[in-house]
């Protein structure tokens, strides 16, 4: 019953929140159809639910060949293969937005762990793989909220790499609270967090959720 009513609440959110956005929509692909590589979607190949693999939309903020070159999968803060416009979409977290198209095509929902590429997928402990896309993917979720500044970790840090492979040990502990503790109200939450931390990115949105594991770092 919870899938169920999930599914129809995810489809209601994303085409109410599609017809709302839809000037934004708009002047996001007329800008990006005459600016940096004029592209204006991007398809990413991620791990989704029950470990498959989808295509992930988002609105294209980087140089079409940025994953064979710099810093390959990660992204840094200040990247340089990111697009004038593209730091605009990525600030303010625009460049997500296309995913509606995959709540509503049913490979994501609204709140659920985030959908990995495989090179991060497997940094997570084997416990963790093995369970965390027993619920769909989403575009927000705990882990999102607890590593909104995610970005500037990696990119402060001597080895990117290294600075990985000490945040996702933890953030599948974060994901794993999810899939015990996931309903209705929690999605809700997470949904106000989302919305919270955006406007107040300075705020303790953690401390709302009742159990989860602590970040130390």
């Amino acid at each position: 019953m919870y899938k169920l009513i999930k599914r129809a609440g995810d489809i209601f959110l994303a085409l109410f929140t599609l017809i709302l956005l839809a000037p934004m929509f708009l002047v996001c692909i007329i800008v990006l159809s005459v600016t940096g590589e004029k592209e204006v979607f991007y398809k990413q190949k991620r791990i989704g639910e029950n470990n498959s693999t989808f295509g992930i939309w988002k609105f294209a903020t980087m140089m079409k060949n940025s994953a064979n070159i710099g810093t390959g999968a990660i992204t840094l803060r200040d990247d340089p293969r990111v697009t004038s416009f593209g730091k605009i979409l990525r600030m303010t977290k625009i460049n997500e937005l296309p995913q509606i198209l995959n709540v509503i095509d049913g490979t994501m929902s609204i709140v659920g762990p985030r959908p990995l590429m495989k090179v991060s997928f497997d940094l997570y402990p084997e416990e963790v793989q093995n369970s965390i896309y027993k619920s769909k993917p989403g575009i927000t979720g705990i882990g999102s909220i607890i590593f909104r500044d995610e970005e500037k970790l990696v990119s402060d840090a001597e080895d990117p790499q290294a600075m990985y492979q000490k945040i996702f040990p933890f953030k599948g502990e974060v994901e794993m609270w999810y899939l015990k503790n996931k309903s209705f109200w929690v999605d809700l939450k997470i949904i106000i967090a989302t919305a919270w931390a955006i406007v107040f990115s300075t705020s303790d949105v953690a401390s709302w959720f009742d159990g989860l594991p602590k970040r130390n770092f």
